[in-house]
């Protein structure tokens, strides 16, 4: 079993961490008392592998449990539970512009106190957790998704590539934009099989409209277009951090055009070694 122990000064970006370590499947749990680490790893692995990686949040609110953290690391090393620290770090300055930005107090202010000697008190505090940390994340000039590669890169496994899960989305105008869509293509301008009788109950799945649509040099065009555009954007994606695309592909009524095109979108994905669906919202409209 993975233990991960996320901790670090308040205001550091624990809680992001724990956001993006959900994403990479971790179960995440915030402010679990120390002295229930032990007790609760148990549990985990009385489950029988349902729970394979965890993440636990600790900090000041803690209060005297840093004393215990270092010997239940140990204990849980002897539970044969692959035990490491994470410790999220920032510099003064942004600690303290990041509580004036929220108008929360920090943990150890005292009334009258400056943020920046709460800070600094909190460094000694954890000093010892510091030197003992498997990785050091200092977020200070870090964005959310230059945080989500450097944690990918830390925790994930020798080897593992960051993906993005892409939903190829047909649809028809007439009904409605899909709200979750990152990128939208109107393909209203190629031959409509609507107005064809003998490809008008038939759908974009069905061999003869595909081909119908395709017979069309400026669907090809098309084609070869958007491909080209998310050869380009796809790595960008991934490596920005971006975890889902969603690519919205429109016609009128979202039965024919835009489903045969979004079809040979999410074949091209997958080939391309892209974790891609294809989902036709309005095809039965």
């Amino acid at each position: 079993m993975d233990f991960l122990i996320v901790t670090g000064l308040s205001g550091a970006g624990k809680s992001r961490a724990a956001d993006v370590l959900e994403d990479l499947d971790y179960y995440c749990v915030d402010n679990l008392p120390v002295a229930l680490m032990p007790k609760f790893a148990e549990l985990c692995i009385a489950t029988g592998g349902r729970y394979e990686k965890v993440a636990l949040v600790t900090d000041v609110r803690a209060k005297n449990g840093f004393d215990e953290l270092l010997k239940t690391i140990d204990q849980l090393q002897e539970m044969n539970c692959n035990c490491r620290i994470l410790y999220m770090d920032a510099d003064v300055p942004t600690i303290v512009r990041r509580y004036k930005e929220t108008r929360r107090p920090h943990p150890l202010a005292k009334r009258g106190g400056s943020i920046e000697e709460a800070v600094y008190q909190e460094m000694d505090l954890l000093a010892p957790i510091r030197e003992r940390a498997d990785f050091i994340v200092n977020s200070s000039s870090l964005t959310l998704g230059q945080l989500q590669s450097k944690l990918f890169d830390l925790i994930s496994p020798a080897g593992a590539k960051r993906t993005l899960e892409v939903t190829v989305e047909a649809f028809g105008f007439k009904h409605g934009l899909p709200l979750d869509a990152d990128l939208v293509f109107d393909v209203r301008f190629l031959p409509n099989p609507y107005y064809l009788e003998e490809l008008r109950s038939l759908s974009g799945l069905d061999r003869p409209v595909a081909q119908y649509v395709f017979d069309s040099i400026e669907a090809r065009t098309f084609m070869e277009k958007v491909e080209d555009l998310l050869r380009f954007l796809v790595p960008l994606y991934i490596e920005e951090g971006k975890l889902s695309l969603t690519i919205g592909v429109g016609c009128t009524g979202g039965r024919h055009r835009s489903v045969a095109i979004a079809a040979a979108l999410t074949e091209y994905l997958k080939a391309s070694g892209v974790s891609a669906v294809n989902f036709n919202r309005d095809i039965d409209k």
